[in-house]
């Protein structure tokens, strides 16, 4: 966890280390002259809106106006200072001068650009642009301040963009971009080999197949892989702030390039918006499955449990953890929709209250759901059952593979899976909650000692509970029951042994099989359908005539059939 947590403070580190200088270079970056889709809420065309005007890129001050004149007003502002800034940056010995003066008919001061030679001679003059109230309203000052605000930021930008043009400076930009690239391999590879580790140390923790690793230890598993998904996401995300970030203050560097800069900052700015909160969403719901997990694995570690509860427990823990995983998935998905549409400039107010309509209509048609999830709630509050369970509803039974607050899902005998709703489980039978037993009933034939055979049957089951392998399984010393009944085929003696959960069967195979084979040893007999003929001579032999006695005696014949199960 050590390692973890510096790589999460050299990631943050980094990634503040290239976007910070990227911000520096494009303070108007909000202010980028591109409308905001927001087709739930219709703005006036008349409203007024506000823009930056920009050279090379770079913001030099904010205009306003109506929003269906702004882009043409900036774009008009925009071409008049580029005509001569051009003339400006050709000519070495040239200087700027700028100047006011009030519009007799609308009384707006207008500012004028004069382009200057070495003898102070005017060859050049330009009117920039007209300052208007709603210009004045952006920095709330007087309209007269708010020229000369804008006049001011003028002579301190138009001079330094054309000293960015000068060989000695471009010289150094390229050094700097150079290094820039070497930071941005140098970062990446590091990030890379972090990443490489991580990958190693996850695969580590990849469950095995089978649950014979303890629940606590399972829950932990679970956490740190969990926890180490996350910090290979935001590795992710690091390695893409440091090419991004990187790319675009190369761009940064140059005037001829900054404008590419900014067209792709302008065009990104929605789906960046958009992929930030779905990674947020995305890193709070492992982070969410991590904190499940932990408090999860303090719940089975501070719980003294009985071997007989242990199993249990696990079962009720590991689907309880897995419901509310599924809660938290669907919750923060949810949440994150609606934060993604909100940052994208959709007003959710209506759309929430939409929703909130719509879903009362839903739950009034769709009850069967409701219903399912409160009768969802209850099984899991009350455990009736859990993954992992063999249960019987109704007229179908088998293995529980998977439950949610909605459906239950068996897998039967012959693999059949059957989906049963929550809202028809009534009467349940768990054949496997805390423990199990195994209901023997032992034929044995008439003919057989009846003490012999149960001193057999408890003999049997007694070297079978002394065995190390099926002395894990049972959990208690078997109950010979006795002669339980008298059937067709013998009497019946009944066994009951008490198993793990889910044991019985496999216990009971091999009972059988060795009581079958101390049996065969001791000459005992199990009663199987059979027939039997007696023949009964009641008179000596007389001959017969035509069925009947000739007066000296007869012989009577009678055949008995008997049919045993």
């Amino acid at each position: 966890m050590r390692i973890s947590a510096w790589t999460i403070a050299g990631s943050i580190a980094l990634a503040g280390w290239v976007i910070s200088p990227v911000q520096a270079q494009i303070p108007g970056l909000p202010d980028v002259n591109l409308p905001t889709p927001n087709p739930l809420k219709q703005q006036s065309e008349d409203t007024a809106d506000s823009g930056c005007v920009r050279l090379d890129g770079r913001c030099l001050f904010e205009i306003a106006a109506p929003k269906s004149e702004l882009p043409q007003r900036i774009q008009e502002i925009e071409q008049r200072l580029q005509d001569i800034s051009q003339t400006y940056f050709k000519n070495e010995s040239a200087e700027l001068e700028f100047r006011k003066e009030l519009d007799q008919p609308s009384s707006l001061p207008e500012i004028y650009v004069s382009l200057l030679d070495e003898q102070d001679n005017r060859f050049k003059e330009v009117r920039l642009m007209s300052v208007t109230n709603q210009d004045a309203d952006l920095t709330g000052v007087p309209i007269e301040t708010r020229a000369d605000e804008i006049i001011e930021q003028l002579e301190q930008q138009l001079p330094q963009a054309k000293q960015e043009r000068q060989p000695a400076v471009l010289t150094d930009r390229v050094g700097v971009a150079v290094g820039t690239g070497v930071a941005m391999i140098v970062a990446s590879l590091l990030i890379y080999r972090w990443e490489r580790r991580l990958k190693r140390s996850k695969q580590l923790l990849e469950p095995s197949g089978s649950n014979a690793e303890p629940i606590s230890t399972q829950l932990t598993q679970n956490q740190q892989r969990n926890v180490k998904e996350v910090l290979h996401r935001l590795l992710q995300l690091t390695q893409g702030v440091i090419w991004v970030g990187g790319s675009l203050l190369i761009l940064s560097l140059f005037p001829y390039t900054r404008p590419l800069q900014i067209l792709i900052l302008a065009s990104f700015r929605i789906p960046v918006r958009v992929g930030i909160v779905g990674l947020g969403t995305y890193v709070i719901i492992r982070l969410s499955y991590a904190l499940t997990d932990r408090f999860s694995s303090a719940i089975v570690r501070n719980h003294l449990l009985t071997p007989e509860s242990a199993q249990r427990s696990q079962l009720r823990v590991s689907t309880v953890s897995g419901v509310t995983k599924n809660i938290i998935t669907l919750s923060f998905s949810a949440i994150g929709l609606l934060v993604a549409l909100a940052a994208i400039g959709i007003d959710i107010g209506p759309l929430l209250a939409g929703a909130g309509i719509i879903g009362l209509g839903l739950s009034l048609a769709s009850q069967n759901l409701i219903k399912d999830a409160i009768n969802g709630f209850f099984i899991l509050l009350e455990d009736q059952y859990a993954v992992g369970d063999v249960i019987t509803v109704g007229d179908v039974g088998g293995f529980v593979e998977m439950i949610n607050l909605r459906i239950t899902q068996l897998r039967d005998a012959e693999g059949r899976l059957i989906t049963v709703p929550n809202s028809e489980v009534r009467i349940v039978a768990n054949l496997s909650s805390n423990w199990s037993r195994a209901d023997l009933n032992i034929p044995v034939t008439y003919q057989a000692d009846v003490d012999k055979a149960l001193d057999l049957v408890r003999q049997v089951a007694h070297e079978m509970l002394m065995t190390q392998m099926w002395r894990e399984r049972i959990l208690d010393e078997p109950d010979i029951l006795g002669v339980d009944n008298f059937g067709d085929r013998g009497f019946i003696i009944r066994v009951w042994i008490k198993t793990q959960p889910l044991k019985q069967w496999e216990v009971a195979r091999e009972f059988r099989r060795r009581l079958k084979a101390a049996f065969d040893e001791a000459g005992i007999l199990l009663s199987v359908p059979q027939q039997a003929l007696w023949f009964n001579n009641t008179l000596p032999t007389q001959s017969l005539s035509n069925g009947h006695s000739n007066g000296h005696g007869h012989q009577d014949v009678q055949a008995e059939y008997a049919e045993m199960e």
